[in-house]
């Protein structure tokens, strides 16, 4: 059992790049960044562009979304979001799986009343055949 531990902390940390290449880094925060814009602009065809097939989405109640589900609420007429910023940004690479963070004040309306909201977000994006999808979401709300 120590030795299947040990196996699998020896492969995590090979995983592990000390600092991602500036390229990748740039890479994921661009695509991050216009998905951020097309979930704004409930442009659905973007939004699903970015995620993968089998995404999943827990959201600050516990309850967890599909894409389906998770598509179908931005861009739900009862929502209207602000365009809104990413503080804290962080990427961190583990071979083809990318953990990108961050924090965000949102507002916007629902059913035409206002809200406003602050969370941490952890976006895990994996690659396959070449291309960078987000497969999960998990947010945690903030205490202003």
């Amino acid at each position: 059992m120590r030795r299947a531990l040990l196996l699998t902390a020896l492969t995590w940390a090979s995983l592990a790049q000390a600092a991602p290449p500036a390229g990748l880094v740039a890479k994921l925060k661009a695509q991050a960044d216009a998905w951020d814009q097309a979930i704004v602009a409930k442009d659905r065809a973007a939004i699903e562009a970015n995620m993968a097939a089998d995404f999943r989405q827990i959201d600050a109640r516990g309850n967890v979304e599909t894409r389906t589900s998770f598509v179908d609420g931005l861009v739900s007429p009862d929502l209207q979001l602000d365009p809104y910023t990413v503080e804290d940004f962080e990427v961190r690479v583990y071979g083809d799986t990318a953990l990108l963070s961050g924090r965000t004040r949102m507002t916007g309306r629902y059913q035409g009343q206002p809200f406003q909201t602050h969370y941490r977000y952890i976006d895990i994006y994996v690659r396959r055949n070449g291309v960078w999808k987000i497969v999960s979401v998990q947010i945690s709300p903030i205490k202003d």
